[in-house]
């Protein structure tokens, strides 16, 4: 599902180039709505497989899933409403609440690490690999027999940093004949994790000195935890202004009571040392931290003056909650907006990173006045030395082809690839076909 703009017209802009009915299985890499949003569409179009997917992926895709479509009928209701009023015709659902049900009731989880026989004939297999990106993140590896030989072809995910601290490092691919790697950091390297922490220890006391607030808009799934497990650290080591941290997210509580569960999954050689730090719960961690779950509640967050420290959905400022808190604080220069995460092209958080002195918020001309800072070295996703060394462990020389990036990172990617390891890469178009 493309990011940004209003669920309807979002959704209905989408089509297949395919018929849903002849896929015979899908392979699902995670649960990110970039990744899985159009799950439904697909089913309620005839799709009838099975969805291949992790343990984890099973445990968010709920929250994931069902959150979208509360937003997709939320929007759908408003526009009838104003088409209602101007006569028009109204607008149906092209997927409704059953579709959701019946997706996720055709999930198959798959342990990590162990292939599972796909196909009518067993003849192809699928294995998952940890790719540390958020929970239940996987790598594909799919083999297929085809004229008495084996064939591979891996396809990364969103691949995670080696450094994030309620992640497992991304698993290295010892073959393949064809990867499809993504490149959304392809042209940029990340500020070390000691530096970040120490930029976002800086912003926070420089905030609090000058009486103001703080917004993070949030990625409910990984970020928003990494966040408040900084946080928490911070207050642990008496280094965090007595701040009231808000978690103003539905969709983000959810998931952080998954990830709170599945901490014990967490294999790293530090893990001991993190769960200890944990005490079994984020919110046990960072005792100033409170959940908002109703409107009224988020509402109420206006009245507080200063000191609060607000992690809102949505994490690209496309909606949610993010652009009410954003319209009453973002004219306030005492204020600060922390980005922790990439900003697609077109996207609000991207409009404001880009120094944007003015945007629109709910027909209002509201100028920014609110300091605007990006910790990207929070980021999910590898920066371009961690893409580069995750390929060129894979022995061989595998037909690479790049994904998921901005055609500027894939570009810069290629082309480092090529002149410093003289690996060729392809930049496939939309609709081409691979053969291999």
């Amino acid at each position: 599902m493309h990011q940004g703009g209003n669920a309807v017209d979002r959704i209905s802009e989408e089509t297949f180039n395919f018929n849903p009915p002849e896929i015979a299985c899908l392979i699902l890499s995670h649960a990110h709505l970039d990744h899985s949003g159009l799950i439904p569409l697909l089913v309620s179009q005839g799709f009838e497989g099975p969805i291949y997917c992790t343990v984890g992926t099973s445990k968010l895709l709920p929250v994931m899933l069902h959150d979208a479509f509360g937003l997709y009928e939320r929007d759908l209701k408003h526009q009838n409403r104003r088409r209602e009023r101007q006569g028009k015709k109204l607008l149906k659902p092209v997927y409704r609440k059953r579709d959701v049900e019946k997706a996720l009731a055709q999930c198959q989880p798959v342990p990590y690490d162990k292939p599972c026989p796909i196909g009518k004939d067993n003849k192809a297999s699928v294995k998952f690999l940890d790719a540390g990106h958020i929970l239940g993140s996987a790598i594909t590896e799919l083999s297929f027999s085809e004229d008495n030989k084996t064939r591979k072809l891996v396809f990364s995910g969103d691949l995670g940093k080696k450094t994030a601290v309620l992640m497992n490092p991304p698993t290295r691919v010892s073959d393949a004949d064809i990867v499809l790697m993504e490149s959304t950091y392809g042209n940029r390297n990340h500020r070390s994790h000691d530096d970040t922490v120490e930029q976002l220890e800086g912003i926070l006391h420089a905030t609090w000195n000058r009486k103001g607030n703080i917004l993070i808009p949030s990625f409910a799934v990984g970020r928003t935890q990494e966040i408040l497990f900084h946080l928490g650290m911070l207050h642990q080591q008496g280094k965090l202004d007595p701040w009231r941290v808000y978690l103003d997210s539905p969709m983000a509580i959810s998931v952080t009571d998954i990830y709170d569960e599945c901490l014990h999954l967490l294999a790293r050689e530090d893990a001991d040392q993190i769960r200890a730090m944990h005490k079994g719960s984020l919110k046990e961690f960072l005792p100033s931290l409170h959940y908002t779950n109703t409107p009224e509640e988020s509402m109420a967050l206006n009245t507080i003056a200063n000191g609060a420290i607000i992690i809102a959905g949505r994490g690209m400022c496309t909606g949610g909650r993010i652009t009410h808190h954003l319209k009453q604080r973002i004219w306030n220069k005492r204020n600060t907006v922390i980005f922790v995460g990439f900003q697609a092209a077109g996207t609000l958080g991207r409009i404001l990173v880009d120094g944007a002195k003015q945007v629109r918020l709910f027909g209002e001309e509201i100028v920014v006045k609110a300091g605007i800072e990006t910790l990207n070295g929070f980021s999910a996703h590898a920066d371009q030395e961690e893409l580069i060394e995750w390929l060129r462990a894979i022995e061989g020389k595998p037909r690479t082809l790049l994904v998921h990036g901005e055609l500027s990172s894939m570009d810069a990617l290629s082309m480092k690839l090529w002149e410093e390891y003289r690996i060729a890469t392809e930049i496939p178009y939309k609709g081409q076909c691979i053969f291999f």
